[in-house]
């Protein structure tokens, strides 16, 4: 059962909450237009919010998205919807109308103040996959800090229904019997904008299946070097331990036929090398070695960038990885062709290995609307050498990592060009409406 339907019209709707949606619903909304933004989480932000620092700049991700996020969190034009599911987005009578279901967060939004009183008196922990799962988190809680909106979400799934939240809340804003509510959003264009995701870490059989100790993702090393991270430093997940030698495995999950994925992620080895930059900070006295097949630095101050890597000490190896295995002392092996020496396999230790994992599209419009996709799963662009935007769906267009992998940079510009079409597009239907 849901709540009773709500009805809302805008002139564009943005389907996804990140960098990218974020960019286009501020570009939009500062025209004048309308603009609904649909974001999946409990909080706007995406994957960037996440994120310790960017490359080439080394300027902080935080510093960068945060901004954007209460500027359309306080936008007059914009109206956010988090928690919400994509249930069908289709064209009538020249207009777009989107079914949408909200899930409950079992607390009510117009009440909670975000005082984190529900979540200070909770008993239960449970591991905070905000945090890469290296630390825990409350069954009632605030997803991170800079959240927006900055409104608990109650966990059922791990809830104990003790009921000290509800007693402790000073609002009255638990509400154990919050049903989903059916949304129906219509508006003449909209944007798509639904982000990626990481190859999953069980994946292949060679490297572990995710059952090898101190292998990571690249995400989970975003935390564990962000600031306000799970340790406030970078330590070993299994025992604690700082770690000396640091290892990265290039295309992971891309370039690799056998998973399906054979194109290049394209962001992987700048952001290993960033990484294995703060890391050299971070721990100066920590061996780093980077495995790869190819070094793709194709942006503007990328090649400069893997330089500088390279000037700090940091060890590139060029070898794919045949297999990893544990090791003595908690350590991790990785077997690989030295291609730049003898070609012979070798094998090295490491405390810490760090997967580069590829990247996939969050969403598939199958059985949702009628938006076709390429060979690769991402959104396909009608156009993609004039107009990288413009999709086989009239009034709908395309951003940032939901057309196919790119960096900040490009999906900040791709997100622009996107919010100029819609909103070309809305000034044409009402000069057709005018005549």
């Amino acid at each position: 059962m849901t709540e009773s339907a709500r009805k809302d019209q805008f002139d564009a709707l943005v389907v996804g909450g990140g960098i990218a949606g974020l960019q286009s619903a501020l570009d939009l909304a500062d025209q004048g237009f309308s603009v609904g933004v649909l974001e999946k989480d409990a909080s706007i932000g995406g994957k960037m919010i996440r994120l310790s620092k960017v490359f080439p700049t080394l300027d902080c991700a935080s510093c960068i998205t945060t901004p954007k996020m209460a500027a359309a969190a306080h936008h007059e034009n914009i109206t956010i919807f988090t928690d919400c599911d994509l249930k069908s987005l289709d064209r009538t009578d020249n207009e777009l109308i989107a079914q949408v279901v909200q899930r409950p967060r079992y607390v009510d939004s117009a009440k909670c103040i975000g005082c984190r009183q529900c979540e200070y008196g909770c008993p239960v922990y449970v591991p905070d996959e905000e945090e890469g799962g290296f630390t825990l988190r409350k069954a009632v809680y605030i997803p991170f800090s800079n959240a927006i909106p900055q409104v608990a979400t109650l966990d059922v799934e791990h809830c104990s229904l003790c009921g000290k939240c509800a007693k402790v809340c000073p609002t009255d804003a638990v509400d154990y019997f919050q049903q989903p509510r059916a949304l129906t959003l219509t508006a003449t264009t909209a944007v798509m904008a639904t982000g990626f995701r990481l190859t999953p870490i069980h994946q292949k059989k060679e490297y572990g299946q995710g059952g090898v100790p101190n292998v990571i993702t690249s995400l989970q090393m975003e935390r564990l070097l962000a600031p306000h991270g799970p340790y406030q430093r970078v330590l070993r997940p299994s025992d604690g331990k700082e770690p000396e030698s640091i290892a990265y495995v290039q295309c992971a999950g891309s370039r690799d036929k056998s998973l399906g994925i054979s194109y290049c992620s394209r962001v992987c080895c700048m952001y290993a090398i960033k990484q294995a930059m703060l890391l050299s900070g971070s721990l100066p006295l920590a061996d780093i070695t980077i495995y790869y097949m190819d070094i793709r630095a194709f942006g503007k101050g990328y090649e400069q960038f893997f330089q500088n890597a390279k000037a700090m000490g940091i060890e590139f190896v060029k070898g794919k990885i045949a297999s990893i295995a544990p090791a003595t002392e908690q350590k991790v092996a990785l077997k690989y062709e030295a291609q730049e020496e003898d070609g012979r396999l070798a094998t090295r230790e490491h405390d810490l290995v760090v997967l580069s994992l590829g990247i996939v599209p969050d969403w598939n419009p199958a059985g949702t609307c009628s938006l076709a996709t390429g060979d690769d799963a991402f959104i396909r662009c009608s156009m993609p050498q004039i107009a990288p935007t413009l999709t086989n769906m009239a009034g709908v267009f395309v951003a940032g990592v939901a057309a196919g992998p790119k960096d900040i940079v490009d999906t900040i510009t791709e997100a622009g060009a996107a919010a100029m079409e819609a909103a070309n597009y809305l000034k044409s239907r009402s000069a057709t409406k005018a005549a």
